[in-house]
């Protein structure tokens, strides 16, 4: 069962990497970025609600994780933080926002300024 479950994880996160790409070269930056996440958060939330209601939880790997996955990771970023927030774990979903944007935007800049120092 579970090896299934990678094959489609690793089909829809390929599809929706395809996917990410070709609106990259139609829009172009960074309104291709921005337009993909916010599509991408919109189909996981649609889908998490139909799929869960409609019992469709297998094709959960394939939508959920592999294609929004490859599409954007903005989308499950967003979901986690709806998740605390329906649990009524307010100060956890700040947390999670705030440490999530600034510890992302810390880590790129650092592997930024190292790869720029040693490639350069």
């Amino acid at each position: 069962m579970m090896t299934w479950s990678l094959i489609w994880v690793a089909f829809g996160g390929a599809c929706g990497a395809v996917i990410r790409y070709i609106v990259g070269l139609s829009v172009g930056f960074p309104y291709a970025t921005l337009s993909v996440n916010i599509l991408g958060c919109f189909l996981m939330g649609v889908l998490f609600v139909y799929l869960e209601h409609k019992e469709f939880d297998r094709w959960q790997p394939f939508l959920v994780i592999g294609f929004l996955g490859g599409f954007t990771t903005f989308s499950a970023f967003s979901l986690d933080t709806l998740k605390l927030y329906q649990d009524d774990r307010f100060l956890a979903a700040g947390g999670y926002i705030i440490a999530s944007v600034f510890l992302s935007l810390l880590a790129l800049t650092v592997g930024f300024l190292i790869a720029r120092e040693v490639i350069t």
